[in-house]
């Protein structure tokens, strides 16, 4: 995966399909947030035109990573499921100009370029889609947090107990 390369401008002018899927182990900025390196991540690129005439590429990204819950520290299937659309600048300035005439905050505006690594891409995506804090819905063993929160009492329960005499 990471020697796919795609001219960002041309794909979009030519409406290009990519598609494929990456294992977990080979996204290094990605495997530092999970428990382990198994899973893989399905992608899709889909370039276009925007009404507005701007290059834009839909880029979708699914699959399952382990993460570690910071609830019970135990690791936990996590579905990423995740698509955005990205519309192209020449550069910083042309991209700065594109987000003020669409106004859209749903639309990202990136700096396109004729050698644009896909795996880039679709690694940026799958970290995007990843909870700020990972955590179960429910842990299936809370034994752990029901033993951190006992394990010791408050230092500010024997101040209130100071405080009483």
């Amino acid at each position: 995966m990471s020697a796919v390369v795609i001219d960002a401008f041309d794909f979009c002018r030519t409406n290009g399909i990519s598609e494929g899927v990456t294992p977990v182990a080979e996204m290094t900025r990605l495997t530092k947030d999970c428990a382990d390196q198994s899973g893989t991540i399905s992608w899709k690129l889909e370039g276009s035109t925007s009404k507005q005439g701007f290059p834009q590429i839909r880029l979708s990204v699914s699959g399952t990573v382990q993460l570690v819950c910071q609830r019970c520290l135990t690791p936990y299937a996590y579905k990423i499921n995740s698509s955005t659309l990205l519309m192209l600048g020449k550069d910083d300035a042309h991209a700065d100009e594109i987000e003020e005439i669409i106004d859209d905050e749903t639309i990202d505006v990136i700096v396109g370029t004729r050698s644009m690594s896909v795996a880039d891409l679709v690694e940026d995506e799958a970290l995007l889609a990843l909870p700020h804090t990972p955590k179960h819905d429910v842990c299936p063993d809370d034994a752990l947090v029901k033993a951190a929160q006992s394990a010791k009492p408050s230092p500010f329960d024997a101040l209130k107990g100071l405080k009483s005499e």
